[in-house]
């Protein structure tokens, strides 16, 4: 290819700066933003590249006129990229088109007519339709594109149908057809018609070219002496067109669900740019080396960004790798607990499956397309100084799609570097807890000097599943639910109670439910696993500890729990009651093993009702608010729980974790709502039978959320804040906290205080006990 003369260096220099005037004229005058600025600079970058690598030494009059037309263009492409101004984009449409006579009448009169030429405004012309026919789909819908992709369409067709690329003899209807695309398009560009007229006029335009091309087709078909068929250059550019789709993925997909939309992939990935320079400048050994490294490093980031969909769909966090990794086993748990060992295992498999094809499809996908760019130097080059240019002036404009979503994209970068940090950070963290845990104010203190303010009381600690501050702030949700509370204030006031409330900052959000039950009861930061096992391994004095060494008899009434579970010893339970020890004969509620009121019915037949016993200290996890909250058991008369046979079967059919993602979002809600309600309820209607039939140990209760539900449910953004109240018929047990400044009555203020969750286990503490 020769070198661009001076020239044309001239030429196109005149180009790029019309293009640099119009762009600022546009934003200056008319406010165009970036995302306008990024598309008519890239439009602007592109129209130099491919005249570059035109061939040609020198535009000519006719050329610096379609050039003119050109720029223009740029200014529409802009236009409909950020549509601040109808009136500017007809106007530089409308003068791009009554220009298009013009550069063939000046090749014709001047004698320089060339096929160049003829192809120059041919591509003009068609760029200038596909992106009318954009901004018009967004009036019209998205039918009206096919207009604009009509002769692209063509084009690829002949690859895979080579007779179609024959030459035609252009017919004086045909350029008719093709101009009135034009017209039309800016006429519903206008909006100077009606929305019906302007559609019909577009559907009349479509059927004429639809006509057009297919008389052209016809006219080739005859003239061909064959018609053969090329599948394998079609398949090649289909998987070509695969890898690139599989790499731009790979590259912008966000770790976080809130993030993910449509536009969310229309974006300019820095790491393409420096990968294409990279492909150009290696040789082909060691490009085919670099490349299966870098896509399998690529597609190893893949497989991270996909579990941090996953994590912050159901815990509103990234996945940490070093922290989660044992996280993968309790998934499958879940899994096979909620659908069945068979089901649990066939997703394994499928998981792992899937890991191990993204890893090999995204190493070949940039092998792939690194080998193209390899055999195509020169246009890899221009490709990637067009996208430099985009990158450049969408960083420096700062400019997004999507809100808090750059369009100059570096994920992938950015990512890498969060992950290699995240990974040092967890390693550290397993230093940083030990030397955390070593620090306990409360580890020497003498049993018969803990927690003396509540001797000879029964404390029960009920445990709300899913039970968080969305619960009472949410207008969709909080209506109904602070009515339960508020009808509960009224009963239990009736019979003596009072209570206080605060607020409670989670270690999760979503799940992981025992992580929260280990820091409300080591007064600990449990946040992952890794530290919970770390805790488990230590001598750390818990809340059930405290109560038993000071002479209650702790007990755990855990009935989501259906294995066995050796941590209950550390926490120093005397017994712990998993969902096998309880004698429920009913039927299951999707996850939860039992309804909550069956739950507290057996605490009050197993441990509760015994005559002969010591004060008690109870954690009872209430399981019918965990996902997926339908069906909703029914409440039955205490007298008739029995063995739990009266809650078979369930109202309902029975529920898949997985049916939370493909039920309306609305419906799920609703059922969450309804399910916070019931577990509140059983907990009032539980304490009233209590404070009738047992008025002189009737027990003081903490009642608290263990984390928020689903982000489904709460939102993006939401905090990790739940609710904690303290109910009491002693006024002496309530003045032992007054200093807190707790909330009178079950629902907190807007100015309650937030504590971190681990906090409360020492102000516990030290509220009901002498200072350590």
């Amino acid at each position: 290819m020769p070198r661009p003369t001076a020239t044309l260096v001239a030429e196109l220099a005149a180009g790029a700066l019309g293009s640099a005037a119009l762009l600022a004229a546009l934003a200056l005058g008319l406010g165009l933003g970036p995302v306008g600025l990024v598309a008519g600079a890239t439009a602007a970058a592109a129209l130099v590249a491919v005249l570059v690598g035109a061939g040609v030494d020198r535009l000519g009059p006719a050329g610096r006129v379609t050039l003119a037309r050109a720029v223009l263009g740029v200014g529409v492409t802009a236009l409909v990229a950020d549509p601040v101004s109808v009136a500017a984009l007809v106007a530089c449409a409308a003068v791009a088109l009554a220009l298009d006579g013009v550069d063939g009448a000046v090749a014709r009169r001047r004698g320089v007519a060339s096929s160049f030429g003829a192809r120059f405004d041919m591509e003009v012309d068609a760029a200038l339709v596909l992106v009318l026919s954009v901004h018009v789909a967004g009036l019209l819908g998205s039918w009206v594109l096919l207009i604009g992709l009509a002769r692209y369409l063509f084009v690829a067709a002949g690859t895979v149908l080579p007779w179609l690329r024959g030459e035609l003899v252009p017919l004086f209807s045909g350029k008719v057809v093709a101009a009135v695309q034009g017209i039309v398009l800016v006429v519903a560009a206008s909006q100077l018609l009606p929305a019906v007229v302007a559609a019909v006029l577009v559907a009349a335009a479509l059927a004429a070219l639809a006509w057009s091309f297919g008389r052209d087709v016809v006219r080739l078909r005859r003239a061909a002496g064959t018609h053969p068929v090329r599948v394998r250059p079609a398949l090649a550019a289909l998987v070509t067109v695969a890898a690139g789709v599989l790499v731009l993925v790979a590259l912008l997909t966000p770790g976080d669900l809130a993030l993910v939309g449509p536009l969310t992939w229309v974006r300019l990935p820095l790491e393409v740019i420096g990968a294409l320079v990279v492909a150009v400048l290696l040789p082909p050994r060691a490009r085919r080396w670099a490349a299966w490294a870098g896509g399998v490093a690529l597609g190893l980031l893949l497989v991270l960004t996909l579990f941090d969909l996953g994590f912050s769909l159901s815990l509103a966090r990234p996945f940490d790798p070093v922290r989660d990794a044992v996280l993968l086993g309790n998934a499958y748990d879940f899994v096979a607990e909620t659908s069945g060992p068979a089901v649990g295992t066939v997703v394994a498999v499928l998981v792992a499956l899937l890991g191990v094809a993204l890893l090999a499809a995204t190493g070949g996908a940039v092998a792939r397309l690194a080998r193209i760019a390899g055999r195509h130097r020169t246009g890899a080059l221009r490709l990637a100084a067009v996208l430099t240019v985009a990158w450049a002036v969408a960083w420096a404009g700062s400019a997004q799609l999507v809100p808090g979503v750059p369009l100059a994209a570096r994920d992938a970068s950015i990512r890498t570097v969060e992950r290699t940090l995240a990974v040092q950070d967890g390693l550290r963290d397993q230093q940083a807890f030990e030397a955390e845990a070593s620090v306990d104010a409360y580890r020497d203190v003498p049993g018969d000097q803990l927690l003396t303010a509540l001797r000879g009381r029964d404390v029960i600690v009920a445990v709300v599943e899913s039970y968080g501050m969305s619960a009472l702030d949410d207008p969709a949700l909080s209506g109904p639910v602070r009515e339960v509370l508020a009808d509960g204030e009224r009963r239990l006031g009736a019979l003596g109670y009072d209570a206080r409330t605060g607020v409670l900052t989670s270690p999760v959000a979503g799940g992981g439910s025992w992580l929260a039950h280990a820091t409300l009861l080591s007064g600990l930061w449990i946040d992952g696993e890794q530290r919970h096992r770390d805790l488990v391994a230590s001598d750390r004095l818990t809340l059930p500890l405290a109560f038993h060494e000071a002479g209650w008899r702790a007990v755990a009434v855990a009935p989501g729990t259906t294995k066995a579970w050796p941590e209950a010893s550390f926490f120093g339970y005397d017994r712990a009651y998993g969902a096998a020890d309880l004698g429920y004969r009913g039927s299951r509620y999707s996850w939860s093993t039992m309804p909550d009121q069956y739950a507290l019915a057996a605490f009050d037949r197993l441990e509760y009702g015994r005559a002969d016993r010591p004060p008690l200290m109870a954690e009872i996890a209430l399981t019918s608010s965990h996902g997926p909250w339908a069906p909703l058991p029914r409440t039955v008369p205490w007298e008739a729980v029995g063995d739990g046979s009266v809650f078979a079967p369930a109202d309902g059919a029975q529920r898949t974790f997985e049916s939370i993602f493909t039920t309306p979002a609305e419906q799920v809600r609703e059922e969450y709502r309804r399910s916070i309600e019931y577990s509140l309820e059983t907990v009032v209607a539980w304490t009233e039978r209590q404070a009738v039939q047992h008025p002189e140990r009737a027990p003081v209760l903490v009642v608290l959320g263990d984390h928020q539900p689903y982000p489904m449910i709460t939102g993006p953004g939401a905090s990790r804040d739940v609710p904690v109240s303290i109910l009491s018929r002693d006024p002496a047990v309530l003045e032992r906290i007054a200093s807190w400044g707790w909330s009178d009555g079950l629902s907190p203020d807007a100015g309650a205080p937030v504590w971190r969750m681990d906090a409360f286990r020492d102000r516990f503490l030290d509220a009901y006990g002498p200072q350590p």
